[in-house]
């Protein structure tokens, strides 16, 4: 995998923060996968002082912050933990649903083996959702989690009955162009490639103050994966 330049995923930077737009397919933190490298061995090329203030799913793109400082880091952490940060994301999912700032609040469990599922004796989860467009057969979902639990956007998209595309793990299938477009031709010999090799999840926007108690809000654009799913999505309904 050719590793994306640190400096180029930028996309707000002050004295004490900056925010990246995270591509797909890179891990925030280590993870078990031998030989690869994850967003903070990238940040710390760039500057050895970067913190990841939170961390998102290895194949979810979007808005990740990190401190320059551990005043920052702490200043960050704390509207965290108060869930004072606004974030949105943005799903694309099975299922043509009209959610008007539908909530769900269902506890999730984080299971042994990286899965995470519903239950009572898991700890208490809340999402809002919020359609945003409507497709012959699918849903582009605005999601904004109040809490941080494992894999919560997944889970309540999956008891809602409005799994992501391309999450298997949670119900949600691959999405082939032959399937939206009627008269599709493969070349011979050649195997069709899902739209998206990953779960179609993109934190769109987060928001938090800065250290001056100074709002802000920085949106991420979609990676081309994201966008192109989006626009066949658009074009065959």
């Amino acid at each position: 995998m050719k590793y994306p330049v640190f400096k180029d995923l930028i996309i707000f930077e002050n004295e004490d923060f900056l925010v990246v737009n995270k591509p797909p397919f890179l891990a925030t933190l280590e993870d078990r996968t031998p030989n690869t490298t994850n967003l903070l061995k990238l940040a710390k090329q760039h500057n050895p002082d970067l913190q990841a203030c939170h961390r998102l799913d290895k194949d979810t793109s979007g808005c990740l912050v990190f401190a320059k400082n551990p005043e920052a880091y702490r200043h960050v952490s704390m509207q965290f933990e108060h869930r004072e940060v606004y974030k949105v994301y943005h799903a694309v999912a099975w299922g043509t649903h009209k959610f008007e700032d539908q909530l769900v609040k269902r506890s999730i469990l984080a299971g042994a083996k990286g899965v995470a599922k519903l239950t009572p004796q898991g700890k208490p989860a809340e999402t809002y959702f919020t359609t945003l467009e409507n497709y012959s057969r699918h849903t582009l979902i605005e999601c904004m989690p109040v809490t941080g639990r494992l894999h919560q956007i997944r889970v309540h998209l999956a008891y809602l009955g409005a799994p992501i595309v391309g999450d298997k793990l949670y119900g949600g299938e691959d999405l082939y162009l032959s399937t939206l477009k009627r008269k599709f031709n493969l070349k011979q010999q050649t195997e069709e490639q899902p739209l998206i090799k990953r779960f179609a999840l993109h934190s769109h926007t987060i928001g938090f103050r800065l250290m001056d108690e100074e709002p802000i809000k920085i949106e991420a654009p979609y990676p081309k994966d994201m966008a192109v799913l989006i626009k066949q999505l658009r074009q065959y309904s």
